[in-house]
């Protein structure tokens, strides 16, 4: 008798070893939050790099105005739904505040628990402070996406959404930076609002891949919130924030018009950097 084969085939998603790859030949990588299903597909089939499931979902979702009020219930939440959606871009999700700043221990039971929801990889808001902590997360097998330069979590102390890096003394502490977690085992080092020529810095002085959200064209990547930039989340834009629906009248259009201006090279434009 003959039996069907009823085997199914579950698509790949692509890998960090296969995007830092593609970086080192000279590929931009295009990274877009994600909070959901409906978004990860149409992203998927535009041909976005990485998804992030990030803790900007506290602003742009929920109407907070920072990423502070976050649970980890929350973002495991949203993480599973944009793995539900997408079949082959990366998924990274954000360790929201409070969830990894305690201990490595602490880190790795709450990264563990985003894993296990579908990401592939969790990102780590600090620079050297985040050493002992992204190490000991490798080690144990959770890959590590490095966020330097201004980081949300920090904007009380901070005093603001304010660019990071300015001056040679502010400049060398996030290379430094970079370098550390790179020597800890960061995959990628995620770069906001900073300089170009800073930005530039730091990719020269890392060989893993530099994600750029307002940190200038020199880098191996960029990100933006999808939200801004199909120019849904009402108020004032930062200035690294393009329109991408300007033109293009359809959802996947403005994702595949980001893809291909990253990709180019197009953006980020000067008006778009510091």
């Amino acid at each position: 008798m003959h039996v069907p084969n009823r085997t199914k085939v579950i698509p790949m998603r692509v890998t960090l070893p296969k995007l830092q790859e593609r970086a080192r030949g000279g590929e931009k990588l295009a990274m877009l939050t994600c909070y959901d299903a409906s978004f990860a597909a149409v992203s998927d089939a535009a041909g976005v790099d990485i998804l992030l499931v990030g803790d900007s979902l506290g602003m742009v979702i929920q109407g907070h105005d920072s990423t502070l009020p976050v649970s980890l219930e929350e973002l495991a939440y949203h993480t599973r739904l944009v793995a539900r959606g997408s079949a082959n871009a990366m998924l990274v999700a954000d360790m929201p505040f409070g969830s990894f700043q305690e201990s490595p221990g602490q880190a790795f039971r709450n990264a563990a628990r985003l894993m296990a929801e579908g990401a592939q990889m969790v990102k780590l808001e600090g620079g050297a402070t985040m050493v002992e902590t992204t190490r000991f997360l490798v080690d144990r097998g959770v890959p590590v996406c490095a966020h330097i330069g201004l980081t949300p979590q920090s904007v009380h102390t901070l005093g603001g959404y304010r660019v990071q890096g300015k001056g040679d003394p502010a400049a060398d502490r996030l290379v430094a930076d970079a370098k550390a977690l790179e020597q800890a085992g960061a995959g990628f080092v995620l770069m906001e609002a900073m300089p170009s020529p800073v930005a530039r810095r730091v990719t020269e002085a890392v060989s893993v891949p530099t994600i750029g959200i307002g940190a200038g064209p020199d880098v191996s990547g960029q990100v933006l919130v999808v939200y801004d930039m199909l120019d849904i989340f009402p108020g004032r834009k930062a200035r690294f924030v393009r329109n991408f629906m300007a033109g293009t009248g359809s959802v996947k259009g403005a994702i595949e018009a980001y893809v291909k201006a990253v990709k180019s090279g197009e953006f980020p434009a000067p008006e778009h950097c510091f």
